[in-house]
């Protein structure tokens, strides 16, 4: 049996270093972009181990066993274990598991192909992480020095990033 593909959503790449605002950002954009009617999903990369099922329960034994994936379903959330040995990419991966949303924001991909937004603030007085020939589409910054020629927003135009991402989204 073949796993058929599904269309795979936009996906941004909200990138900068830690403690620049990324996470903060994201959480603003999902609620901007679910408030209108978007279903978003976000891929977030963990840069240390994350324990993601529990020794002994039976998703984790299922998985020990050898299935593929193992989801385990609650009253009200869904977990997803898999191997995930090739195509970490966040494209990769929206194009494997969020057939079913209109786009996807995934977090930490720095080095990943890909439309990336950076957040960068003076005050972390560090330079931009990302390239415009690593993916660099836009900046959320302070600095208005840094990349004259891409567009930039404030640290609070959630509203303009929205935007920007819906046309971007097409």
């Amino acid at each position: 049996m073949s796993h058929a593909p599904h269309k795979t959503p936009p996906v941004f790449n909200i990138v900068g270093f830690s403690g620049s605002g990324k996470t903060t950002l994201v959480e603003k954009l999902i609620r901007e972009l679910s408030g209108r009617g978007l279903r978003v999903a976000t891929i977030k990369h963990a840069h240390h181990e994350v324990v993601l099922d529990t020794p002994g329960k039976d998703s984790y034994r299922n998985k020990e066993a050898g299935a593929v994936m193992s989801l385990l379903l609650t009253s009200n959330r869904l977990q997803l274990v898999a191997d995930a040995t090739e195509g970490r990419e966040p494209e990769q991966l929206a194009q494997r598991y969020l057939g079913g949303v209109d786009l996807v924001l995934a977090e930490g991909f720095t080095v990943s192909p890909g439309m990336k937004i950076e957040v960068l603030r003076r005050e972390t007085a560090k330079p931009p992480r990302c390239t415009i020939e690593d993916g660099l589409i836009a900046i959320v910054t302070d600095m208005n020095e840094v990349y004259p020629q891409l567009p930039h927003f404030a640290l609070d135009d959630v509203n303009g990033i929205v935007e920007f991402i819906l046309q971007r989204a097409v």
